[in-house]
């Protein structure tokens, strides 16, 4: 696999090492890799920082290194001195790096330690390393000296990943939060380790179609409720779900059944925890001093400097880390927007604003154009998504036209306004025609994917099923053709765990999901209707090919309020891939409805959501439709079909 390039070896003179001390002097930095730190362009800086075991002068130990310019004294301390802060301090370099290192003979793999740093005024600071590779099971929050070594098995995807996961191929991503997907049967607080997961999500995801998993922040993070979104070690695995090679083994298994793996990342914001980044050195060190930049007022969390060189070598080096070390093949940006602008939030009397007097935050940008850059120029067929709600413009596009070079962008507006139309009553919803239409208005300005996340089925929201309006029957109904609306929009696809057979509670983070829901008929028919979808779109080049382009896309008749019919074609790069969609969102059956077609061939029903083995009302077109001379919907012929009630038909020419 491609990986950030390597600097040279070049070293300055270390004085003589003096075996009698505790902490021998000794160094892994070249002068270019300082030149690199402080400059912002050092992208590989895991490879330098934090805990290493190694030998010197044929004795094993342990090299450690951390950042801390304003701090007058670092040690390192642990089980293995008692936690005594004297006995083990660490070596400031000579240049102006503020980078503090050393060795320590005997420390050996599953050493648990801390930095104490004490700060410019005396303050004392006891401090988790930012770089370690593990950390210890939460509440206890100290580091683990720890190695990324693992024995991959995946060199056949990672052979294959430019061409399965490019933006011309089908990309249906299964959002999921390994705390809670499958809990221990036999004692269900237990959350499972990745291996143990392993077992039964890679088959699942395997055999329900999706082609990649997203997964919530993997990273280490102290409170459970944050989700994993609040991290204080950025390179290390989070403890709760196993060792750093169980999460590797998962990854692992993913690719070997061709699916490809996102990792949540969290640039944007850190929590104030004390063992943490914040206040590192004694000083506002990985945050802004002005708490107009550098605190979140809703989150109570702390903002990253991004105008700090140091700052961004740290960040993007952790986006390559998991990258490289761990085979991600994409990572979803969290809170983009929050980066962005500093009135994020905020009235406009609490905002800070950028040296021309705008919103922007132009360090953010910077680092952001940076982050991509480094990204897709040091790895092949990997991707990066923005999950971003602002109307901020090229999110999507090249750096070198200006934009911030994302992969793709998440289309909040049309996640927004397609839950609010499916929230109407099907009698009103004539009068919001337009919610459903709006998107496709602007929907090539960027590289959208269409999210029905975790953050759709929390706080009061309620899960997808109870958004829908009506009876029961009418709510799985409006579900399995919203479904079938958002597969056959233009745009990548993702669905938040649970959503795929119709959880009827919101998401619970301490509990797995009900699987038990799945022995009722209508929850089997969810789940196979998502599953058809899956492989539909994944075999019809017409749904996925143009994903992002206006080629792939036609309106037929947007237009028919009253009715509350759609109808579209989507196109793939031959004419034979054409497929026609209509969508009927009311309750009423459409006998005899009207469709202009492109082609005089014979036409075929290939999906209906109203299927009876997705529980639907069993109301399909069976066999051949021949096509009629009459022109129609702006084409040169139309067909005669039947639209069943809330649902989705889709035909193909044969």
């Amino acid at each position: 696999m491609p990986a950030a390039k390597k600097v040279p070896a070049k070293k300055a003179a270390l004085p003589k090492i003096d075996k009698k001390k505790s902490v021998w002097v000794h160094s892994l930095f070249t002068d270019y890799d300082i030149d690199l730190f402080l400059v912002g362009k050092h992208f590989r800086l895991y490879e330098k920082m934090g805990s290493h075991l190694i030998s010197v002068e044929a004795t094993a130990g342990a090299y450690f290194s951390v950042w801390a310019p304003n701090a007058i004294n670092v040690s390192v301390v642990g089980n293995f001195n008692d936690w005594n802060n004297g006995s083990h301090p660490l070596y400031k370099r000579w240049d102006k790096s503020g980078i503090w290192e050393g060795f320590i003979p005997g420390i050996a793999k599953g050493e648990v330690y801390k930095y104490f740093v004490k700060g410019f005024d005396e303050s004392e600071h006891l401090k988790g390393d930012p770089y370690a590779r593990r950390w210890e099971h939460p509440p206890q929050t100290a580091c683990i000296v720890w190695d990324t070594d693992y024995t991959w098995k995946d060199k056949t995807w990672l052979n294959k990943r430019a061409k399965l996961n490019a933006l011309d191929q089908p990309i249906s991503v299964y959002e999921i939060h390994l705390g809670s997907w499958e809990r221990d049967p036999d004692n269900p607080e237990r959350v499972l380790n990745c291996r143990e997961v392993a077992g039964r999500l890679v088959p699942y995801v395997k055999e329900m179609g999706f082609t990649h998993v997203e997964l919530m922040p993997v990273m280490e993070f102290p409170y459970f409720p944050s989700w994993g979104y609040q991290i204080t070690g950025y390179f290390g695995a989070s403890s709760r779900y196993g060792s750093p090679q169980d999460l590797m083994y998962l990854i692992d298994e993913l690719h070997k059944a061709n699916i490809a793996v996102i990792l949540d990342w969290v640039p944007s914001h850190f929590p104030g925890d004390r063992h943490g980044l914040y206040e590192f050195d004694g000083t506002h060190l990985y945050e802004h001093a002005d708490m107009k930049k550098g605190f979140h007022p809703d989150w109570k969390s702390y903002i990253f400097n991004y105008d700090r060189n140091e700052v961004r070598s740290f960040l993007i080096s952790n986006a390559i880390f998991w990258l490289d070390q761990y085979h991600a093949d994409g990572l979803r940006v969290d809170a983009v927007a929050s980066m962005l602008y500093f009135n994020f939030s905020r009235e406009d009397g609490d905002a800070a604003t950028n040296e021309y007097g705008g919103s922007e935050n132009i360090g953010a940008i910077q680092f952001l154009q940076d982050l991509n850059v480094a990204v897709y120029g040091n790895f092949e067929g990997v991707q990066t998504i923005a999950e971003e709600s602002s109307t901020y413009h090229g999110v999507t596009h090249p750096v070198h036209n200006g934009g911030l070079g994302f992969g793709m962008k998440w289309m909040m507006g049309w996640m927004n306004d397609t839950l609010k139309y499916f929230k109407v009553d099907t009698l009103g919803r004539k009068h919001h025609h337009n919610q459903l239409s709006f998107s496709m208005t602007y929907a090539f300005t960027e590289n959208f994917m269409l999210p029905f996340s975790h953050d759709e089925v929390v706080h009061g929201k309620s899960p997808m099923l109870y958004k829908m309006p009506g009876d029961d029957w009418q709510k799985f109904a409006n579900l399995r053709a919203l479904y079938g609306y958002m597969f056959t929009h233009p745009g990548a696809k993702l669905l938040f765990m649970g959503n795929e057979f119709g959880q009827t509670s919101e998401w619970n983070f301490t509990q797995s999901l009900d699987w038990h829901l799945l022995q009722y008929p209508p929850h089997k028919g969810m789940q196979e209707t998502v599953k058809a979808l899956n492989f539909l779109y994944r075999k019809e080049p017409a749904l996925y090919h143009f994903n992002f382009s206006y080629e792939g896309f036609q309106w037929l008749d947007a237009d028919n309020a009253n009715e509350s019919v759609f109808t579209y074609m989507r196109k793939g790069p031959k004419a034979k891939d054409t497929l026609v969609i209509a969508i009927n969102l009311t309750p009423v059956v459409r006998e005899n409805y009207k469709i202009g077609v492109p082609f005089k061939t014979k036409w075929k029903e290939i999906f209906n959501t109203d299927d009876i083995v997705y529980y639907g009302g069993g109301i399909n077109n069976r066999g051949d439709i021949a096509p009629h001379l009459e022109g129609y919907n702006g084409q040169e012929y139309s067909i005669i079909v039947d639209l069943p009630p809330l649902a989705v038909t889709i035909f193909k020419s044969k």
